[in-house]
């Protein structure tokens, strides 16, 4: 798991690479993009305290999501995002 204090010593426009083993909460403070598709897909935990303590891995799991799928369609939000972000 993922200290805050090593989140903190990261440079911010170094983003970690998207992974199933990335807390929810160092996903959401990277990619704050990424909370409405979460919360589309039903992942509410994204303010919750277990956000703080828990991968992506474990919140798919207890929605009864697959992790590996759910990292797929963030990556691809991220994908299309950048894509519009070049047309603008």
């Amino acid at each position: 798991m993922e200290n805050q204090n090593d989140i903190k010593n990261q440079e911010k426009t170094e983003k970690p690479e998207l992974t199933k083993d990335m807390l929810v909460s160092t996903l959401i403070a990277f990619y704050p993009e990424l909370t409405e598709p979460l919360m589309l897909m039903g992942m509410h935990c994204i303010s919750c305290f277990a956000s703080q303590m828990e991968t992506l891995e474990e919140a798919a799991m207890v929605h009864g999501l697959n992790a590996d799928e759910v990292i797929e369609d963030l990556k691809d939000f991220l994908h299309q995002a950048e894509i519009q972000n070049e047309n603008k």
